[in-house]
């Protein structure tokens, strides 16, 4: 599967703190965070299902990073940001 333009897209799940939904997408050359294959990022309901997408994509693994309401209104920097590979 070719997941963009670039080789150098990185899988993501975006959880944030206190919701219910995960953002699934990849992380393209220049840091933006988009969906597979260049469109919309998918919302899933929990971690299981956004691996099971990744798995129904041919992705076996991705970053999770984990962001709460407070980093996004006070803008945390990304490097502080905690990011974590895992298997799906």
């Amino acid at each position: 599967m070719q997941l963009s333009s670039t080789p150098s897209s990185q899988p993501m799940i975006i959880a944030v703190a206190g919701s219910n939904h995960y953002l699934v997408g990849v992380i393209d050359s220049s840091d933006n965070f988009v969906g597979l294959r260049q469109s919309s990022a998918a919302v899933v309901n929990s971690i299981v299902e956004a691996k099971a997408y990744l798995r129904g994509n041919n992705i076996f693994s991705a970053l999770l990073e984990m962001d709460s309401a407070f980093d996004e209104m006070c803008g945390q920097s990304k490097s502080s940001r905690y990011r974590q590979r895992i298997l799906c």
